[in-house]
């Protein structure tokens, strides 16, 4: 029998935290940890597998076999397993053997907290010592201000798998490749911000991620964790934050995985009313177990301690809420009120907040929550679920019903645009058009918009222009920055080639300017979740299809227009808040957008003239299907 020497990481404050749920290093005691003991070199192991009678390293170093290395269960109760493998080197793959005292099953398990897995698909893990090369301090001490709420945050969404494609080797781009062209091309675009779905380890590449098996390990089907961290370094040497798609509600049934761990009900929650997702096949967690919130929450402190990770986007945060949800009469138990709420997963989530915020004051956690759920951005100090900010899912739907309409239609459907600023500012609101919204026979947002070719992208550098002007930070997927036409492909690529047309050029330089709006115009982004920050000058001209209103900042403002029809409206008048004369800053239908360059006044000179309630107004001709942005002078 190989040797396993009796040795230990954890002290028995470790184990009572972990036993307790508040262990949020546990990446630091559990896996496989390269050490030396007593001038011996090699591998300490260290499983949770509390219903095992036996656990059993097994790996390419002793041919995979149960007998040989068995693993020693601590005295404490905490259910783990671990000891010191002597000249277990790095690089060792290995998996662990579980011989359950439930019913005699055997499971042979990927580790949980390994660094590194095999590529897909096959399901090993990887003994590896992250040695990381950071020289990101400079980005690391100051990125407070990129990302507080009153910063401009625009974000990138990329899967990484299909942003670009080496076609002559029909293979994607390495972590490598992508830390110089999507990190230059985001940089180019103007985007204060990536967000990289799903990078950790998973084995079905339709998934897009959703469904993990190696929480702490960065997908080797991109390349290895420092090169990845090398994708993180270069966005910030080049400014940009980075945010990761983070899966804390589901996971996948796979037999290395972590369903029924050792034999029993491990990670998920034994019941199926509320351990099994019926919708994606997965399994959930179970959030009222102790060792369980440890492992969550030690892993979202992972990314943003080992790989310098700048936010979390928490998927799926409507399913965790409610025990009803996607659940029909019968399919659901009520929790101890009588409610629908899930008490345990809500209880997890702010203490998840809780954690990320207590030791990473100068990150965010955004939540993708598609419902009325009260407070999930405030702070949990005051009943808030604690996250940074929340997707805006229903502004997403009416803006994007709404731009689908002929614009002959609109007059009669204004109330969709203008419905969102009753509610805008109970949440610190993001505003996505996400992947979610080009998948599915949803067509891409491109292709949602009426019309003929040159209305369809009127409609579309229009509908961007009222995503940057309306409160809010913003995200956009891949491909809807330069106008894709197709629906994103995961297998494919973006469709690069259409970026040599000047339509699709035209929608690249409007994210630009947009960009650039946003960041430089303060009053865009100080007060972007105030209602302070916001004010209408006019939702009732539904016969003309026109919106106007301004968005303020500390100490300047901004008047914007949007005209919704292809009809030009010359001589119209619009109430502005001051006397002051006013300039152009951008304009949608401008030629370089590829728009009709109608002219526009470049200064509104404002006049003694009473007009939407105001004693100012100023004249301007509204090109059509179109976006106007001026400032104060």
């Amino acid at each position: 029998m190989g040797q396993v020497i009796i040795h230990s990481l954890f002290t028995d404050f470790d184990i009572d935290l972990f036993k307790s749920g508040k262990h949020y290093r546990l990446y630091e005691k559990l896996g496989a940890h390269l050490i030396n003991v007593d001038g011996v070199k090699g591998t300490y192991f260290a499983v949770w597998a509390p219903s095992a009678k036996s656990v059993a390293v097994i790996g390419d170093f002793n041919f995979w076999n149960g007998e040989e290395h068995l693993l020693k269960v601590r005295w404490d109760s905490s259910g783990i397993w671990e000891g010191f493998i002597p000249g277990v080197k790095h690089g060792a793959i290995y998996k662990y053997k579980i011989k359950s005292s439930h019913n005699s099953i055997i499971t042979e398990k990927a580790d949980p907290y390994a660094r590194r897995c095999e590529h897909p698909p096959k399901t090993a893990s990887i003994v590896y010592d992250y040695k990381p090369n950071w020289d990101d301090h400079e980005w690391m001490q100051s990125r407070a201000k990129h990302n507080a709420l009153d910063a401009p945050y625009s974000v990138y969404e990329v899967h990484l798998g299909s942003w670009k494609k080496k076609l002559e080797e029909n293979r994607s781009l390495s972590y490598h490749e992508l830390s110089l062209d999507l990190v230059a091309y985001a940089k180019e675009m103007n985007f204060t911000h990536i967000e990289f779905m799903p990078i950790m380890e998973y084995p079905y590449d339709p998934s897009w991620g959703y469904q993990i098996t190696g929480y702490f390990a960065p997908t080797a089907r991109l390349g290895y964790p420092e090169e990845f961290q090398e994708l993180v370094n270069a966005c910030h040497h080049a400014g940009l934050g980075v945010i990761l798609d983070w899966v804390p509600s589901h996971f996948p049934e796979d037999a290395h995985g972590l369903g029924n761990f050792d034999g029993t009900s491990l990670y998920e929650h034994p019941d199926r009313k509320r351990g099994y997702h019926p919708d994606w096949k997965s399994l959930i967690f179970n959030y009222g177990r102790n060792e369980v919130k440890s492992f969550l929450i030690s892993n979202a402190l992972f990314w943003l301690d080992q790989y310098h990770i700048d936010g979390l986007r928490v998927d799926a945060v409507a399913s965790m809420l409610f025990l009803d949800y996607s659940r029909e009469e019968g399919e659901w138990d009520a929790n101890i009120y009588g409610g629908n709420e899930n008490l345990e997963a809500i209880a997890f989530l702010k203490e998840m907040n809780e954690a990320v915020y207590l030791n990473y004051p100068d990150t965010q956690t955004i939540a993708e929550e598609s419902t009325s759920f009260p407070m999930v951005s405030k702070p949990t100090s005051i009943g808030g679920l604690g996250f940074g900010m929340k997707w805006m899912m229903g502004w997403m739907h009416d803006t994007l019903q709404y731009f689908k309409k002929e614009p002959i239609y609109r007059r009669h459907h204004q109330n969709d645009l203008t419905f969102s600023m009753t509610y805008a500012f109970s949440e610190n609101f993001m505003l996505p058009l996400s992947h979610d919204e080009v998948v599915y026979g949803k067509s891409s947002i491109l292709g949602r918009m009426p019309g003929d070719d040159w209305q369809k992208f009127a409609n579309l550098r229009l509908l961007y222009s009222y995503m940057f002007t309306h409160p809010g930070s913003n995200l956009m997927m891949m491909g809807s920055e330069f106008g894709q036409h197709e629906e994103w492909d995961f297998n494919g690529s973006l469709d690069w080639h259409l970026t040599q047309f000047k339509p699709h050029q035209g929608i690249q330089e409007v994210i630009k300017d947009l960009n650039k709006l946003y960041i430089n115009q303060k009053a865009l982004h100080e007060k972007q979740f105030n209602k302070d920050g916001f004010e209408w000058i006019s939702y009732e001209d539904h016969e003309n299809s026109v919106i106007s209103y301004i968005r303020k900042g500390i100490d300047s403002h901004v008047v914007i227009i949007c005209n919704m029809t292809p009809v030009v409206r010359e001589n119209y008048r619009v109430g502005v808040p001051s006397g002051l004369e006013y300039k152009l800053l951008f304009n949608s239908d401008h030629s370089k957008y590829g728009g009709s360059s109608m002219s526009v006044k470049k200064r509104l000179v404002p006049e003694n003239n009473n007009w939407n309630n105001r004693d100012k107004s100023a004249v301007l001709h509204l090109p059509p299907l179109a976006a106007l942005v001026y400032g104060s002078i």
